[in-house]
């Protein structure tokens, strides 16, 4: 397993990042328990979590995920073993049980980390990272941003880098990150660190894989400049690039099957994006899911790649994929699928 540098933070963190957000929904305690167990013995030492999980969100399941990672802990007694992350949920429809309708702001975010750490059974959180902004920016498969939106409040992120910060002094969180940001929201944020107003965001967990490598214009250069890389959630795109799917395909018990709701990557642009790029990988004898993920590692703005699975098998298969190095013929012919399906699911 290679290790790579958490931005400036010190701390060295494995390529391949476990999620976790199909525990306790899709996943059993004790299958995200044998999950972990296998990651650690493999290398992983980075795990990453989000209060709001399991997904997709349901109101008495919040928080259940980090839940089964805390009574991990304190069944192995693995806490010191592990790079551990979570997140802030930010606002929106779904979430308006979470603390009367949920914000940065400082009194949030205080009730939000210490929320986590009572479910993950720690003293600290290692990378704290905010789940989507206030700002209605583009995230989670928009594309640009439009000001007519952003008339509503919301939160200075002064203030929320500020808390930020009285959370890293009490020693409840070590370093923070940002999560489904734009370019703009992690340069001020960085500006402002600059300035001696908070912590340095260490990191950017944002979508990306080839069917969505949106996080190319614009965040590629900060992240590489600024030390602050891509931690790549989706790199199989809800599992569209392993091809199970394809043919208007549904298998028994997988994601999209059970959750047809979640059909951000399952667009016609995705559909034949996708062929395009098994066909590719079976063409060269590569197993398809190794393939993508093994071009998501290769970018240097990459620090690493988050792999949720269901299933042991899937994720041994999955972590392989660390250890795969894509020819420079492979690449090229990544690069001329790319050209013809540039963004076919943002």
């Amino acid at each position: 397993m290679r290790y790579r540098p958490l931005g400036r933070t010190g701390l060295r963190v494995s390529a391949i990042c476990l999620g976790t957000m199909t525990w306790g929904r899709q996943n059993t305690e004790d299958e995200g328990h044998e999950q972990m167990d296998y990651a650690l013995d493999s290398g992983v030492n980075f795990f990453d979590a989000a209060e709001m999980y399991p997904t997709p969100y349901q109101e008495d399941l919040h928080g259940r995920t980090e839940e089964i990672i805390g009574n991990w802990f304190a069944a192995r007694g693995t806490r010191d073993q592990v790079v551990l992350a979570t997140k802030a949920v930010g606002p929106g429809r779904l979430f308006k049980n979470v603390r009367g309708g949920p914000r940065l702001s400082k009194e949030q975010l205080e009730a939000a980390v210490d929320a986590s750490l009572k479910r993950l059974r720690t003293d600290t959180i290692d990378l704290y990272q905010l789940h989507w902004p206030e700002r209605p920016a583009n995230y989670f498969g928009r594309l640009g941003f439009d000001f007519a939106e952003d008339r509503r409040s919301w939160t200075p992120l002064e203030e929320t880098l500020s808390a930020l910060d009285d959370l890293v002094q009490a020693g409840k969180i070590r370093h923070v990150g940002v999560s489904n940001e734009t370019a703009w929201g992690t340069m001020r944020y960085l500006q402002l660190a600059e300035q001696g107003k908070g912590p340095r965001i260490a990191s950017i967990q944002n979508p990306y894989s080839l069917l969505n490598r949106s996080f190319e214009a614009g965040l590629s250069e900060v992240a590489i400049r600024e030390d602050c890389g891509l931690l790549a959630y989706a790199p199989l795109a809800a599992g569209m690039l392993t091809g199970k799917y394809l043919g208007g395909a549904k298998p028994e018990g997988a994601r999209l099957t059970l959750y047809p709701q979640v059909s951000r990557y399952r667009k016609p642009q995705g559909e034949q994006a996708t062929a395009a790029y098994v066909e590719l990988a079976r063409k060269h004898g590569l197993d398809p899911a190794q393939m993508c993920i093994a071009f998501v590692l290769s970018r240097p703005f990459t620090t690493a790649a988050i792999i949720g699975a269901t299933q042991v098998a899937q994720l041994r298969n999955n972590i392989a994929a660390e250890r795969l190095t894509l020819s420079e013929e492979v690449l090229g012919e990544i690069e001329e699928i790319h050209e013809v399906y540039t963004y076919p699911c943002p």
